[in-house]
């Protein structure tokens, strides 16, 4: 019976690291435009997050501007989509009770289901950012790795990381 508590324990602290570290991604995902440019309308709070106060110091055109914002605007809807699965996720898994029959059921199917939405937000976290990094110039790749690494060596991720912080903590 404790293996099975411990077993339970375990599957709903992944599920919930996972459905975390999704809207971490989610959140990181989106961008603050810089300052001179409009912020693409993304979900009901706009980008928050993200490499965009890294793109201010990188001196973007006007034009280059509006191709991230054009990138970003379409990502928009299936981040959104791909977080409002795991939201549903995340509120199956808290309304069903741990004594219920069918909990560890319920358990495994949010589990499953959040590593394959997480997967999937990855995937097109790194798309964004493939298309955004062909915008840049090459001065301005080698200055956006540069910044990137600044923020990671002071724990703050970055589009590298797929969390909140640094790189993981080693067990």
């Amino acid at each position: 019976m404790k293996s099975t508590r411990i077993l339970l324990a375990g599957a709903l602290l992944a599920a919930g690291a996972l459905l975390a570290a999704a809207t971490s991604i989610s959140m990181a995902s989106a961008a603050d435009v810089p300052s001179n440019a409009t912020p693409p309308p993304a979900g009901p709070h706009g980008w928050h997050h993200g490499p965009g106060h890294l793109y201010a110091k990188l001196n973007l055109t006007a034009d280059q501007q509006a191709e991230i914002k054009t990138i970003m605007t379409g990502a928009g809807p299936q981040m959104k989509s791909i977080h409002q699965q795991m939201r549903a996720n995340s509120l199956k898994l808290r309304q069903t009770q741990p004594n219920a029959a069918n909990y560890s059921n319920v358990v495994a199917e949010v589990s499953q289901g959040n590593a394959s939405l997480h997967s999937q937000m990855i995937t097109l976290h790194e798309e964004v950012r493939s298309q955004v990094f062909r915008i840049l110039t090459p001065a301005q790749q080698t200055q956006l790795a540069a910044l990137e690494a600044q923020m990671q060596s002071r724990g703050h991720g970055g589009w590298g990381s797929h969390g909140p912080g640094a790189p993981p903590a080693e067990q």
